[in-house]
């Protein structure tokens, strides 16, 4: 597994997958972000898996886009070989997926942390989108997802100038939901993964679509697409036995049914 792009582990209900091109700083080639995709829905589609964390190394998330590929790619090349497609894959995920970010997460690297359903952070992360000092802009959703993360002003601030935001001004900004120190960037990130595997499935495979589609709707539509889930959920095995549980003043067994 040492030759792999991307290392995976299993611990109960909680999948890890970590990017592994330490000398690129795990630079998103083609390749590895296939594999990436590849890894992830596997997990997916597996009923055992409940959350899954996706990291890179202590130093870098990922330090953008594989520049060496991008440089010999044509604008058909790019178009015909439907790249972005890939980020598409991840936010189509069913699981709940949290980003474990130490170091830098910049460019594609912030934009695939951004498609995660939440960001822990350490205090050494570094988010950026640096497109433009090489002739480009973020193609992976960063213009869109950044600016509903942390509103247009401080989009813009990053985007055009270049500007870096610390682990604290991201979770100042919205970006990141829990900062912590360094060398617990990946643990930390295991226990909150662990803490969402043991809530309802079904409950929590509807709370993450509701909440996506908040930033996607009108106020009215997401109240009313809310509804609907939650008239699903109650149908669902795992909402008699949360209630029932908690009655009966004992710890669900939810089955994700």
């Amino acid at each position: 597994m040492s030759d792999s792009l991307v290392l995976v582990e299993r611990d109960g209900p909680v999948a890890v997958v970590l990017l592994h091109r330490p000398k690129q700083l795990n630079a998103l080639s083609d390749e590895l972000m296939e594999e990436l995709v590849q890894r992830l829905v596997e997990f997916d589609r597996d009923e055992g898996v409940r959350c899954i964390v996706l990291g890179g190394s202590e130093r870098a998330f990922a330090a953008g886009a594989d520049i060496g590929q991008l440089a010999d790619a044509s604008a058909i090349g790019l178009y015909y070989q439907r790249r972005v497609d890939l980020w598409d894959a991840i936010r189509g995920l069913w699981t709940p997926l949290v980003a474990a970010v130490s170091g830098f997460c910049l460019g594609g690297g912030c934009e695939l942390a951004m498609s995660c359903d939440l960001i822990v952070a350490s205090e050494s992360a570094k988010f950026g989108q640096p497109e433009t000092g090489l002739g480009i802009i973020p193609g992976a959703g960063g213009t869109q997802r950044l600016t509903r993360a942390v509103g247009k002003a401080v989009a813009m601030d990053v985007i055009l100038s270049g500007r870096l935001l610390s682990a604290r001004e991201a979770l100042d900004a919205g970006l990141v939901s829990r900062v912590v120190a360094k060398e617990a960037w990946l643990d930390e990130a295991k226990r909150v993964a662990r803490d969402i595997a043991e809530k309802g499935p079904v409950a929590t495979r509807l709370a993450k679509e509701a909440v996506d589609r908040a930033f996607e709707a009108p106020l009215s539509l997401g109240v009313e697409y809310e509804r609907r889930l939650l008239y699903l959920a109650f149908a669902s095995e795992d909402a008699k036995e949360g209630l029932q549980a908690f009655i009966e003043k004992r710890e669900p067994n939810f089955e994700g049914r």
